[in-house]
C-alpha cells in the first residue's frame, strides 16, 4: 500500500472541502442578498423619480457616501435609516422591504395592489405609478407601471426620458398629448411613442382613468 506524503494528504483535503467551501458561499450570499435587495430597490426608486444621490440623502438626513454604499448593498442599514429612506422615497418601509428576499430565478410575480407606489417627478394627488416589476441588474430594461388618474382637476407637465412607452387604457377616457399631437384614448386602446418627445395627460375626460404604461430602454449592447 503506497505511503502519503504530506503534500499529497494536503491535496486530498483541498479537494474535499471544496463542496464545503462552495456551499458557505452560496450561504453568505444568500445572507448578503437582503441588503442587495434593498439597496437595488432603494436605487430603481430614486431613479424612476429622476432624484440624485444629494438628493434622497438629504431627505433621509443620511451622507451621499452612505446611501451610496446602502443602494449597492454593501451596507445593511438599520431600521431607523431604512423608515428615513422610505419616507425620503415617498413610500412607506413595508413597500421598500417588500421586494427583500425575493427569489431570483426569473420570473417576478406582483399580486393585486403589491406593486410599489412611486410619485413621478412634478405630479400631485390624484395620479399614482404602481412598478409591477422590481427589475435587478446595472440598467434599466423595461418599466412597467399601472397609472391611475382620480382627480380631472390635475394639471400635469411634460415627460420626457428615454426609450420607447407603450400605453394601454384599461378605463375611463384620457386626451394623451406627445409632441404636438393628442390622442383620445378609451379602454383597449394603446399608444405607442418615443419617450424622449414630450408627452403626459392633457385632459381627464372621464375617471377614474387605469392604463398600463410599459417603458422600454435602449440596450447600448445590441
Amino acid at each position: 500500500m503506497p505511503t502519503l506524503t504530506r503534500k499529497t494528504r494536503s491535496a486530498g483535503q483541498k479537494r474535499n472541502l471544496r463542496p464545503i467551501l462552495r456551499s458557505a458561499a452560496a450561504i453568505l450570499e444568500r445572507a448578503a442578498s437582503p441588503a442587495v435587495d434593498l439597496g437595488r430597490t432603494a436605487r430603481r426608486l430614486r431613479e424612476s423619480q429622476n432624484l440624485t444621490l444629494n438628493d434622497v440623502a438629504h431627505r433621509a438626513d443620511i451622507s451621499s457616501a452612505m446611501l451610496s454604499r446602502l443602494e449597492t448593498g454593501q451596507v445593511s442599514p438599520s431600521l431607523e435609516t431604512i423608515v428615513a429612506l422610505a419616507a425620503a422615497l415617498g413610500i412607506t418601509a413595508a413597500m421598500l422591504m417588500q421586494r427583500v428576499g425575493t427569489d431570483d430565478g426569473g420570473a417576478q410575480l406582483i399580486r393585486a395592489g403589491e406593486g410599489l407606489e412611486t410619485v413621478r417627478s412634478g405630479t400631485r394627488r390624484g395620479h399614482t405609478y404602481h412598478l409591477l416589476a422590481a427589475q435587478r441588474g446595472p440598467r434599466k430594461i423595461f418599466e412597467p407601471f399601472l397609472v391611475t388618474f382620480n382627480d380631472r382637476s390635475e394639471v400635469f407637465p411634460g415627460f420626457q426620458h428615454p426609450g420607447i412607452e407603450f400605453i394601454h387604457m384599461l378605463s375611463g377616457i384620457i386626451h394623451y398629448r406627445h409632441g404636438r399631437h393628442t390622442y383620445v384614448l378609451r379602454p383597449g386602446d394603446t399608444l405607442t411613442f418615443r419617450g424622449e418627445v414630450a408627452h403626459g395627460p392633457e385632459l381627464l375626460e372621464k375617471v377614474p382613468i387605469k392604463m398600463l404604461s410599459l417603458i422600454i430602454y435602449a440596450n447600448d449592447e445590441d
